[in-house]
């Protein structure tokens, strides 16, 4: 039999105390009746004896310590799953918001997910094509990967992630099942409303399943936005055998609602007054991503978060690279010359990207022609110092060849358009284009026989370069 409290001990900002609690236990679900009329929900987030420690989602205005009645669930966070919600939109804990009604649900389940034996997983292979060059080149994202973007405030990274939902797919010969869960914490109304203006209008809502946590949403359900998005996310992939691209923005707003609810609970600090279980926390949403053993799907993640002061060193985005494989850094030099997307060729990297290119996956020259674009841009930053101390003019012929080429990747491998959807082979094909800028015997990165197939021994032609 169901006990039903009443009253409240103590309120401190999005948490409320509970004495005298019996046979209680972590991350139970908890609802409150407020005025026996308004209902709100909550989950015990601390255990002492009798005494329980409460989250309330809808936050705690209205409750006081006498007209609030609490009742225990019995169960943890659960939320209805289903093919059905692709193509709809939710609150931040799950509830519909496109007002086509509930979900029938196949089932419930858990939102913290269940622990996944490491034997069982399987390596990451196959690649999944965004469309932008910058990241299908150079970064390639993998299935099964978590891949992380390093933005900063004001820099285009929404913009970035609209694009990657709208082009995203496994390739123009694949047949296997996509889609898309997209989770966004703590974004402004008008960022929510161009989310879901941009999905309509590019006829891409119906394999997207959205969950949107707005700024003026409880501080408190920005903590299970996540956690909801990737349990529907396991569900389709590993019972529905599809291969889900999960996309979560922003990282950092998760993590500032974490120290403000830390800071309620009195907890001692650590880094830049973040909890001291920073790390774990990001660790169990971002270790949900990868396949399983005899499962058709994945489930891969791109998150996206902000760095302070665009500080890279910054807990966030610093234990963010500890968990991850790999990152995409976006620059504000880039942005400031009207170069979009404003990805940093140089600090971003992709560690699983060689196991998911080449023969088979996307062609036999890929993985010599990125080392070589990599090394050529390292060049071009050499160049640019050398001309800052003695001037453009007194620099080397070779030299000056490697300004130009880095004028030219930037504006045309790096910089595309935010409606432009290239294909691997146009991207490939680029890469080469922009290569004949530089002398054969420049190219020490690439194999003799792909440089005979791909640069040819015969004079370059640089009408490309010129135009």
């Amino acid at each position: 039999m169901a006990i039903e409290y009443l009253g409240l001990s103590n309120i401190n900002g999005p948490l409320v105390v509970l004495e005298g609690v019996q046979e209680a236990f972590f991350d139970e679900i908890v609802e409150f009746v407020v005025e026996g009329n308004m209902k709100k929900m909550g989950r015990i987030v601390e255990l002492d004896n009798e005494r329980a420690v409460i989250q309330v989602f809808e936050g705690t205005e209205n409750m006081s310590l006498q007209n609030t009645h609490t009742k225990l669930t019995g169960h943890p966070m659960e939320v209805p799953v289903s093919a059905d919600m692709l193509g709809r939109t939710f609150n931040g804990v799950g509830v519909p918001v496109d007002g086509l009604g509930p979900v029938m649900a196949d089932e419930r389940r858990n939102v913290n997910g269940l622990p996944l034996n490491p034997v069982k997983r399987e390596y990451p292979r196959n690649y999944i094509r965004t469309g932008i060059s910058a990241i299908d080149g150079l970064t390639t994202l993998i299935r099964g990967q978590k891949l992380p973007i390093f933005s900063g405030n004001g820099l285009p990274h929404d913009q970035l992630a609209a694009q990657i939902v709208k082009q995203a797919s496994l390739g123009d010969d694949s047949d296997e099942e996509f889609a898309i869960v997209f989770g966004a914490m703590g974004v402004k109304h008008d960022v929510a409303e161009f989310f879901r203006k941009t999905f309509e209008e590019s006829g891409v809502s119906d394999h997207v399943c959205m969950f949107l946590n707005l700024a003026n949403d409880p501080v408190v359900e920005r903590l299970i936005t996540p956690k909801v998005a990737l349990t529907v996310a396991e569900y389709l992939a590993f019972e529905c055998n599809m291969h889900i691209l999960v996309i979560l923005t922003d990282m950092t707003s998760f993590a500032e609602a974490m120290r403000e609810v830390s800071s309620s609970k009195g907890e001692i600090p650590s880094r830049k007054g973040y909890p001291g279980y920073l790390y774990s926390e990001l660790a169990t949403i971002y270790e949900r991503a990868g396949i399983v053993e005899n499962a058709l799907g994945s489930v891969t993640q791109l998150p996206i978060l902000t760095m302070p002061n665009d500080d890279i060193t910054h807990p966030i985005p610093d234990l963010t690279g500890y968990i991850t494989e790999g990152q995409i850094v976006l620059d504000r030099n880039l942005h400031g010359q009207s170069i979009y997307p404003p990805i940093s060729i140089l600090p971003s990297l992709s560690r699983l990207m060689k196991d998911g290119i080449g023969a088979g996956y996307t062609r036999d020259d890929h993985q010599s022609l990125a080392n070589q674009l990599f090394s050529a841009y390292a060049k071009v930053g050499e160049a640019r110092n050398l001309a800052s101390v003695i001037g453009e003019d007194e620099l080397s012929p070779l030299d000056k060849k490697y300004l130009k080429f880095g004028i030219e990747f930037e504006k045309r491998y790096v910089g595309q358009g935010p409606t432009e959807n290239r294909t691997i082979e146009q991207t490939l094909d680029l890469g080469w284009e922009l290569l004949h800028l530089l002398p054969r015997e420049e190219l020490d990165r690439i194999d003799t026989k792909l440089l005979d197939i791909y640069y040819p021994s015969e004079e370059p032609l640089d009408a490309a370069a010129s135009e």
